[in-house]
């Protein structure tokens, strides 16, 4: 029993944390709004260029509240 609490316990450690912390600082905002502009631009470029057909556009690429196809 021992094992297994500390083997979940060694597991846990290599989760990712489960929230991100809010920026402190007016550079930290601006660096966070920035990478979110950059992730996005780059999500609309693959998907202009992606076949629209296939389950990953649908699961990539679609939003809640676009149009219907």
């Amino acid at each position: 029993m021992a094992l297994l609490a500390l083997t979940a316990l060694t597991l846990a450690g290599c989760l990712p944390p489960a929230y991100e912390a809010e920026p402190a600082s007016v550079y930290q905002w601006q660096r966070r709004q920035d990478d979110i502009q950059r992730r996005e631009t780059e999500r609309v470029r693959l998907c202009a260029i992606m076949n629209k057909d296939t389950d990953r556009y649908e699961r990539d690429c679609t939003r809640p509240g676009d149009p219907v196809r």
